[in-house]
């Protein structure tokens, strides 16, 4: 913890500073809202990098899922903020509800070559813009919408990749049908499992590998249930291992669209921290 405490004052963003203050020493909650929302648009989303991989002042899903995450652990996302970015989000998404992973005013600006995705309704991005604004418990349109394409698009999952199956169980963590939603989690565990999803090479660039932290972060998860206690307990070993000298943890996708990436995302650091704690190792 000294060493991830150090690399956060010498080199994260003053949004991640206040998190690891809010989250690891009793820190006040107004500074981190104040900072995400210096991210938000006239249109009603968020934007400016506040996901570090996308460049610009344009409204994009990941920003949006992002600042409904941080929003979230710091104090919550009140009935008309919920109301407000659902609004906004229906603006942008498809017919079946489905939010697309990047949009056409992302083109003129720098960005990660994955966020090239095209209009069709996305699971990573629709589920975890999604999963927040459903434990609000607020009543809206979109919410509904999304809820069918994100149940849609689970109930098809086959052959899958990491990144899928994350995102569908970060929707079932939050779906309102829990015997579905454990029942959906089950399979897609099956699917995990038998496609050596867990410690293969998935993604951007060689060593971009999935370990069962990374599906299963909390031991409150569904997808807990897909390992065994000798499983995590090995997994949680190689986390700790896995910090570097500065006291960071590395990010293991390859680096964004301009130099500044590279020092913006400390989030990954407060990642691992706060999946060590969950797990009793802090």
């Amino acid at each position: 913890m000294q060493r991830a405490e150090h690399y956060i004052w010498a080199s994260a963003r003053v949004l991640e500073q206040r998190r690891f203050e809010l989250l690891f020493k009793g820190g006040p909650v107004q500074p981190v809202r104040d900072a995400v929302f210096s991210h938000r648009t006239d249109d009603g989303g968020f934007g400016y990098a506040l996901e570090a991989d996308g460049r610009g002042p344009t409204s994009q899903p990941p920003h949006i899922y992002t600042a409904l995450q941080i929003l979230e652990e710091a104090g919550g996302v009140e009935p008309e903020l919920g109301r407000e970015i659902c609004d906004h989000l229906q603006t942008i998404s498809g017919s079946p509800g489905g939010v697309p992973l990047s949009l056409p005013s992302l083109a003129p600006y720098p960005h990660a070559p994955w966020w090239d995705q095209g209009p069709e309704g996305s699971l990573v991005s629709t589920a975890r813009c999604l999963a927040p604004l459903l434990r609000t418990g607020i009543d809206h349109p979109w919410i509904d919408a999304a809820t069918g394409f994100c149940w849609a698009t689970v109930d098809a999952i086959g052959q899958t990749n990491p990144y899928e199956a994350e995102a569908a169980v970060v929707f079932l963590d939050a779906a309102p049908d829990r015997e579905r939603a454990e029942a959906a989690a089950e399979r897609i565990g099956r699917l995990v499992r038998e496609q050596g999803l867990v410690g293969g090479e998935f993604g951007g660039q060689p060593g971009e590998v999935h370990a069962e932290t990374d599906l299963a972060p909390r031991p409150d998860t569904l997808s807990r249930r897909w390992f065994t206690d000798e499983q995590m307990e090995r997994a949680l070993d190689q986390l700790v291992a896995a910090q570097q000298d500065d006291g960071s943890w590395p990010v293991l996708w390859i680096n964004g669209p301009t130099p500044a990436v590279a020092g913006e995302w400390a989030e990954v650091t407060l990642n691992a921290l706060l999946t060590l704690r969950a797990y009793g190792r802090l």
